[in-house]
């Protein structure tokens, strides 16, 4: 999870009043499978408009908000493998937007509609072209999958079951702390393995993407070794929203056949 743009969207929906949207994460989690492993086939899920709209209010804002970077050599780099990817993507509706942030991070965001951060604290990591490749193709996939739509009605459910148990038990304080920690409790249960499936997900689709665009897959790889080097404190799997760069990089090594065998 991005906590700087999961910040943003909490700040933009309590001004408009959408507190029932507040649980909503930057691009996270799915519902039917999007990459058919039977038939190679990728399902292209557009996001609905209310849904578009909200990810282009929040990108704006975020770009008001966080300093982006002028480096030429930075916004050459994700400017240039971001149009190898483009044409390779039939998303209809997209608007695709790419912005780098001057943040020292190693992460990238994507948001419903196209909206593509990439932080200068990455472009360290993804030394190449095709190593970049791999995180925006990763991220494009996300928005092709509308992995943020059912995110979404997830996170509603677990918010509007919390706020249920917890009424229903007396209405007293004890209850209504109760009903938070159900909250807290069902996020923990089911939502960071639903992400983490997401996030894999992700993985193979944007590989497929990458091996369109003419990238080697193998770059996917390279990434997330680099990434896991540079990882000095490791945070447990199971308490991640993100599968650590070991799981990753034993998937990727399993659909790497599948995904070179698109390469053009």
């Amino acid at each position: 999870m991005y906590r700087g743009v999961k910040k943003t969207f909490k700040k933009v929906f309590k001004s408009r009043g959408l507190t029932l949207l507040l649980p909503i994460v930057v691009i996270g989690c799915a519902a039917p499978a999007a990459y058919n492993a039977d038939t190679g086939k990728v399902a292209i899920r557009p996001a609905s408009s209310s849904l578009i709209q909200q990810g282009a209010v929040v990108f704006e804002n975020y770009k008001r908000t966080r300093p982006i970077s002028r480096d030429p050599s930075a916004r050459a780099k994700v400017n240039r493998v971001a149009n190898r990817l483009k044409p390779v993507i039939n998303l209809p509706g997209a608007r695709w937007e790419f912005e780098v942030f001057k943040d020292p991070s190693a992460n990238a965001f994507a948001l419903p509609g196209g909206k593509v951060g990439v932080n200068t604290g990455l472009l360290k990591i993804a030394q190449t072209d095709g190593q970049l490749a791999a995180v925006v193709a990763h991220e494009m996939a996300h928005v092709t999958s509308n992995h943020a739509q059912s995110r979404l009605q997830r996170n509603q459910t677990i918010a509007l079951g919390g706020a249920l148990l917890g009424a229903v038990l007396s209405g007293d304080e004890n209850s209504q702390k109760f009903g938070q920690w159900a909250h807290k409790g069902g996020e923990i249960a089911f939502g960071l393995t639903f992400s983490r499936s997401q996030e894999l997900e992700a993985d193979r689709i944007g590989t497929l993407f990458m091996a369109r665009a003419g990238y080697d897959p193998v770059e996917a790889i390279t990434f997330w070794q680099r990434m896991g080097a540079s990882q000095e404190n490791r945070t447990p799997e199971l308490l991640s929203t993100h599968p650590v760069s070991k799981t990753r990089i034993q998937k990727l090594r399993e659909f790497l056949p599948t995904a070179r065998s698109q390469r053009r």
